[in-house]
């Protein structure tokens, strides 16, 4: 059924299937944007690369804002059947150097804002890179692009490659997963229909467009359901909360560390959203402590999923209607299917922590040009996702922690996310984070870091104190670190790489 319902469907036509022309399609400051006119743009846009010399199976980079010009280009490239890759935008010019290459990549569409902070002209830009072409996002572009016609939508196959989305490379450099039309329509449709989303709902996209979590959940979500989509370029918490009343959001996605602060912002009597009907929160897991707080403070389903880029990303959510377990990344979407293996590739039974493993129609085409990381990472049709988990005996899956964030002390295995989960129950805790650091005697040992919230005074005393009844003494943090934030990526996930980097 899920296949039957997205055959024939790719980025040229599926924000078509539930909307009409004059419905509204984007929110960005001032400006709204019809269905219809978002669907002219898009087409205009595809006519000017096609007038520059992108054709089928080009590799377009991309690099802008959340902004409306950058779903007219993703869509333009793919609509070509062309192959887009967007660049996160607080990549370095040597890490953006090395995708350009590593993808082969012809041109590059930049807005001109971010061709300024990195001190270049387009020509030096396409030099540096090895480009054939740079296309700026700037007025006068736009401009000539409005007074294109547009081009007609051309005939493509769904298992052609769409997208080609670079990981964080938290392992090593980072590899390219080759996403098809297919792979991104099937988990949109079967978000849909585990959200029960409708033309009259309205998203807020503030996660970024480039990362894989917000484009699917913020951008291909909502033009599926033919609903609206309020873009904003930054999580500013207070014009965010702003714009949930004046916008009269109904959907809003994010990560744990936004509803944190509107958790916070709700506790203190400082905010009333009263259209919102659902939040959704990926990314990383949610703290079951921030999870109680949002819950205690207003009354929506606050619905956890899980994923990754290789996924699509989306491989479970929460049920929107049933229980929803607190710790839980909920069942697989629609069409999904999970396994809990153990070293040797052993299924487990129940409440058994091993590795976690998805088959489906949105798991990705393979790595671009790495068939042996390719091979490793997909065997037999299952994409091993390097995550440690275990299933209930309703079929609701936890995560215990990723196989790469284990600590192995004195040959035991400590899970990070077990002793964040008690850090966060601290009432003067604001953010945590674990990790493991070397030790010359036990291999590694538990090092804690810890925001306080604002006001409190926490010191390591305190904190082992806390957590001393709660967790076997090998589990213990040897040090604790008191800071003022933690290294977060764009999307708002701790970035442990960052941490573990520290001189300890």
């Amino acid at each position: 059924m899920l296949l039957e319902e997205i055959k024939g469907l790719h980025f040229g036509n599926f924000y078509l299937q539930h909307s009409q022309p004059t419905d509204t399609a984007l929110i960005y400051h001032d400006t709204t944007i019809t269905y219809g006119e978002l669907d002219r743009s898009i087409r205009q846009y595809a006519t000017y690369l096609q007038q520059n010399g992108i054709q089928a199976g080009d590799i377009v980079a991309l690099s802008c804002y959340n902004t409306p010009e950058f779903i007219y280009s993703y869509f333009a490239i793919t609509r070509l059947g062309a192959i887009v890759v967007p660049l996160n935008l607080t990549l370095t010019m040597e890490e953006i150097t090395y995708i350009i290459r590593n993808a082969s990549t012809k041109a590059m569409f930049v807005h001109e804002n971010i061709l300024a902070k990195l001190h270049a002209t387009p020509e030096q830009l396409k030099v540096a890179l090895g480009l054939e072409n740079v296309f700026v996002i700037n007025p006068d572009t736009t401009a000539t692009i409005a007074a294109l016609e547009p081009v007609e939508m051309m005939e493509m196959n769904p298992d052609s490659t769409s997208t080609l989305l670079y990981t964080s490379g938290t392992t090593g450099k980072p590899k390219g997963a080759m996403l098809s039309h297919k792979n991104l329509m099937a988990n949109t449709a079967s978000c849909n229909r585990m959200l029960k989303l409708n033309s009259n709902d309205t998203f807020m996209c503030v996660l970024p467009m480039f990362h894989t979590f917000g484009f699917t959940t913020s951008v291909l979500l909502p033009l599926y359901a033919g609903a609206a989509i309020v873009i904003h370029e930054a999580f500013h918490p207070k014009e965010i909360m702003q714009s949930l009343v004046q916008n009269r959001v109904t959907v809003f996605c994010g990560v744990p560390a936004m509803y944190v602060v509107l958790a916070q912002a709700l506790r203190s009597g400082n905010a009333e959203f009263p259209d919102l009907r659902l939040a959704v929160c990926g990314g990383s897991p949610m703290p079951v402590e921030v999870l109680n707080l949002f819950n205690r403070q207003y009354n929506i389903p606050l619905v956890e999923g899980y994923g990754l880029t290789e996924a699509s990303p989306v491989v479970s959510l929460n049920p929107l209607d049933g229980e929803k377990k607190p710790g839980s990344i909920g069942k697989p979407l629609p069409g999904v299917e999970v396994r809990i293996v153990d070293e040797k590739g052993n299924e487990l039974a129940e409440n058994q922590d091993g590795e976690l493993l998805v088959k489906g129609p949105n798991v990705m085409q393979g790595y671009y040009n790495m068939p042996e990381a390719t091979a490793e990472t997909i065997v037999d049709g299952w994409l091993h996702t390097g995550d440690i988990a275990y299933k209930d005996h309703e079929g609701y899956i936890f995560i215990v922690d990723r196989k790469k964030d284990m600590i192995i002390t004195r040959g035991l295995n400590v899970y990070p996310r077990e002793i964040e989960e008690i850090l966060y129950r601290h009432p003067g805790v604001l953010e945590a984070a674990v990790i493991g650091v070397p030790d010359a005697v036990k291999g590694e040992v538990v090092k804690a870091f810890i925001v306080p919230k604002e006001g409190e005074t926490l010191d390591r005393r305190m904190i082992l104190d806390f957590l001393k009844p709660h967790l076997a003494n090998y589990k213990m943090p040897r040090f604790v670190e008191i800071t003022d934030s933690l290294p977060k990526n764009a999307t708002g996930k701790v970035m442990k790489k960052a941490l573990r980097n520290l001189p300890h």
